[in-house]
C-alpha cells in the first residue's frame, strides 16, 4: 500500500512516521508513505495556500488550487486516482471496521486541513470521503491523519511480525481485548489467573473469549448488540450490563 499525505507540516508527519514499527516497516518496504508539502504547490512567491472566506467570518480558508495541483501530481505519479480522504470533524468517526475496509485499497491519499477548513469546491471535485477521529476539533488535520495512517499501516502485510498481532486486539472482532499478564507470576501479592500457566490451550482460549465479553460488557456495552456472540455469551454480557447498571444507579443515589 502507498499512502500520500498532503500537509502544511510534512516534517512533523515524517518525524512521527519514521519512528518505531511504522518507521521500520517503511525502511524495509512493507508500506510506502510519502508526505507532500502543500506550499510547494502555492501560486505566489510567498507560498500562500489560504485566503479570506466569501461571506465574511473569522479566520482563513485553505485554497482549492494548491490542493488540486498537489493531488493531481500524486495521481500522475501513480497513474491512477487514489482513494482520497479529508480529515474533518464533520466526517464519519474512524472505526476498526472502517480501517479493515480501507486496508483493501492499494493507494490512499490523506488531506490535512487547517485554519477554518478547505474550499468546498476542491472537496466536491476530488475527495471520496471525510473521516473524523472523534467529536472534537483540533488545530489541524495532522494528528488525525497520523492516527489514521498508523492504524491503517499496521494492518498491512509485513508491518507487524504476524497477523495475529492485530487480529486478537480490541475492536478487531467487535469485542475489547482480554486482560494480559507478564512475569512475575506473583506481583505484590497479586497472582495471575491460574489458567494462563496451565498449558491447556483450549481452556486458555475459552478464558480469553469470556474475558473479552466481560471487558466489553463492562467498558463498552454499546458494542455488545453488534458483536457476534452465541446465545450463552449474550446472556453473560446481559448479566454483566444489568449488574453494572444497578451499581451505577446505587452510586448515583448515595
Amino acid at each position: 500500500m502507498r499512502i500520500d499525505i498532503i500537509t502544511l507540516f510534512d516534517e512533523m508527519c515524517e518525524s512521527v512516521l519514521s519512528e518505531s514499527i511504522i518507521g521500520r516497516a517503511r525502511k524495509k518496504g512493507a508500506i510506502d508513505i510519502r508526505c507532500h508539502q502543500l506550499r510547494d504547490y502555492a501560486l505566489d512567491k510567498h507560498r500562500r495556500v489560504d485566503d479570506t472566506t466569501y461571506g465574511g467570518g473569522m479566520g482563513m480558508l485553505m485554497m482549492a488550487e494548491p490542493i488540486a495541483l498537489c493531488f493531481e501530481h500524486i495521481v500522475d505519479e501513480l497513474g491512477e486516482k487514489p482513494h482520497f480522504i479529508y480529515m474533518s470533524p464533520k466526517g464519519r468517526t474512524l472505526t476498526q471496521s472502517k480501517l479493515k475496509q480501507l486496508s483493501s485499497y492499494g493507494n490512499i491519499c490523506v488531506l490535512c486541513g487547517h485554519y477554518e477548513g478547505v474550499d468546498q469546491r476542491v472537496l466536491d471535485a476530488y475527495v471520496d470521503e471525510e473521516i473524523s477521529i472523534g467529536d472534537y476539533v483540533l488545530t489541524g488535520g495532522e494528528l488525525p491523519a497520523l492516527v489514521l495512517v498508523d492504524s491503517l499501516a499496521r494492518l498491512q502485510k509485513g508491518v507487524l511480525s504476524d497477523d495475529e498481532c492485530f487480529e486478537m486486539e480490541s475492536h478487531y472482532d467487535g469485542l475489547l481485548e482480554y486482560p494480559q499478564y507478564t512475569k512475575p507470576q506473583s506481583w505484590r501479592g497479586v497472582e495471575i489467573p491460574e489458567v494462563l500457566f496451565s498449558g491447556h490451550h483450549a481452556n486458555i482460549e475459552k478464558w480469553r473469549r469470556e474475558q473479552s465479553i466481560i471487558e466489553t460488557a463492562k467498558k463498552r456495552p454499546d458494542m455488545i448488540p453488534s458483536a457476534a456472540l452465541s446465545e450463552k455469551e449474550r446472556e453473560l454480557a446481559g448479566e454483566i450490563i444489568r449488574s453494572q447498571t444497578a451499581e451505577n444507579g446505587a452510586e448515583s443515589r448515595d
